[in-house]
């Protein structure tokens, strides 16, 4: 059996109020574009994730609901804040569908993606993850909580400006 990550980072966010906090800024109107060109873009890979584990943050909310997917119904966690890769791992671990949708933020979303990868996929912009960047990798395993660093297949990487441009 395989399990399938579908690792994204939060759309691209709205920084035109000094007064809210980092956690409740929300997505700009670029960001909202881009995260339904990402909905779309998953479905026509015949992607549709059956659990989601999401930053609590309001920016990761609102890349989720505009991607467009009905269900599942996420699970919202303030653990995948700003998370380093090994709280991200152990967030992953306790997952529980075949197809997880795990939204977080950088730097710690990057150091994951470049680390639970096997092979990094031949792109510029693999590494520094810029906002709306989304992976789609495959592990071996029958269950979350066996997945290891470096052991991930890349089956898919996209940045939004690839599908909106």
């Amino acid at each position: 059996m395989t399990l399938t990550l579908i690792l994204t980072r939060h759309a691209k966010s709205s920084w035109d109020s000094d007064t809210l906090s980092d956690h409740d800024r929300p997505l700009n109107k670029r960001g909202r574009r881009s995260a339904v060109a990402l909905g779309e873009w998953l479905r026509t890979k015949a992607l549709s994730p059956d659990q989601v584990l999401s930053s609590s943050a309001l920016r990761t909310r609102e890349t989720w609901a505009c991607m467009g997917f009905e269900e599942p119904e996420p699970t919202y966690t303030d653990a995948l804040y700003h998370a380093g890769p090994a709280k991200i791992l152990d967030t992953l671990k306790s997952a529980t569908g075949r197809t997880v949708l795990l939204l977080g933020h950088n730097p710690g979303i990057a150091e994951f993606a470049g680390n639970i990868v096997e092979e990094a996929p031949a792109h510029a912009r693999f590494f520094d993850y810029p906002t709306g960047a989304t992976t789609v990798i495959e592990f071996p395993v029958d269950a979350w909580r066996d997945i290891r660093w470096h052991s991930g297949e890349v089956l898919a990487f996209v940045v939004p400006r690839e599908l909106t441009e």
